[in-house]
C-alpha cells in the first residue's frame, strides 16, 4: 500500500514516542496511554475511530499534562506505575486519585513505600517497580532510520495477496487502490493540525469507567487525562 513501516525492537508505543521526540513524526496516534508515559510529546486518541461514531480526535501534549498535574516527568512515570501498568501490578487500594495525592506528597515511589500505611495498603511481594521505571525511561527503541516516505501502492501485489490468495472481491480492491492513488496524487499534504480546530478542555480522559479501584490499565491512565484538546 506504500505506507512506511517501522518495526519496533520492543514496545510499539515506546518506538512511536521516540520517533515523535526526534521529530520524525508529528504525533503518536494510539489508544494506549503508555505512549505518554514513554514521553511522546504529542498523543492522539480516536484518530482511527469510524466517522459514524462522531467521536472527536483528542490531542494531549505531555508538557501540558505535567504542568496541570504539577509533576515532573519522573514523578509522572512513578504515578503511572503506582496505578498499574503492563510491567507490574498496582498496590491494592490505590487508584488514580490516591496515587496522585501520594506522589505530590512524597515525590517518589521509594518515599511512598517508606511512609505508607502497610496495614492499609498491601505492597506486592518483590514488586518490580524499579524495572518498570527503567523500561519507561530507557526503552529499547530505534530512531536511526531513513526519512519516512509514502510510495505508490504495489497494485499487482495487492491484487495477488487480497484477491487471489485471500478471496477478497476484486472490484472492491480495485476501487480501494484507486482511492489510495487519488489521495497520494493530491497536490499537497498539510500538517495534521490543519485538519482540525483545537478546542481546549480540562475534562479528564477516561480510558475505562472505573472508580477508585485500581486496574491493570485503567486508573493510572485516567490520571493522564489533563492537558487534552478536542479536535
Amino acid at each position: 500500500m506504500g505506507v512506511p513501516v517501522v518495526e519496533a525492537p520492543c514496545e510499539a508505543e515506546a518506538e512511536c514516542a521516540a520517533l515523535c521526540t526526534s521529530d520524525k513524526v508529528y504525533a503518536v496516534a494510539s489508544e494506549d496511554m503508555d505512549s505518554l508515559t514513554f514521553g511522546a510529546p504529542r498523543f492522539l486518541r480516536h484518530l482511527m475511530d469510524p466517522s459514524s461514531k462522531k467521536i472527536p480526535v483528542m490531542e494531549f501534549e505531555v508538557a501540558k499534562v505535567l504542568e496541570e498535574l504539577e509533576l515532573t516527568m519522573d514523578q509522572f512515570i512513578d504515578l503511572c506505575i503506582l496505578c498499574g501498568c503492563d510491567y507490574c501490578d498496582s498496590i491494592k487500594g490505590i487508584g488514580g486519585q490516591t496515587a496522585l495525592k501520594l506522589i505530590r506528597q512524597h515525590g517518589s515511589i521509594e518515599s511512598i513505600l517508606e511512609n505508607i500505611n502497610k496495614d492499609r495498603y498491601q505492597i506486592p511481594e518483590d514488586w518490580p517497580y524499579e524495572e518498570a521505571r527503567r523500561l519507561f525511561k530507557e526503552p529499547d527503541v530505534t530512531v536511526d532510520i531513513p526519512e519516512l516516505k509514502w510510495t505508490a501502492p504495489d497494485e499487482e501485489g495487492l491484487v495477488e495477496f487480497l484477491v487471489k490468495e485471500n478471496g477478497f472481491n476484486q472490484d472492491r480492491v480495485t476501487k480501494a487502490i484507486e482511492k489510495i492513488k487519488s489521495a497520494k496524487n493530491k497536490s499537497s499534504q498539510g500538517r495534521l493540525e490543519s485538519f482540525f480546530k483545537p478546542v481546549s478542555t480540562s475534562a479528564p480522559l477516561k480510558r475505562k469507567e472505573t472508580s477508585e479501584k485500581p486496574t491493570k490499565a485503567g486508573a493510572g491512565k485516567k490520571t493522564k487525562g489533563s492537558g487534552g484538546k478536542k479536535k
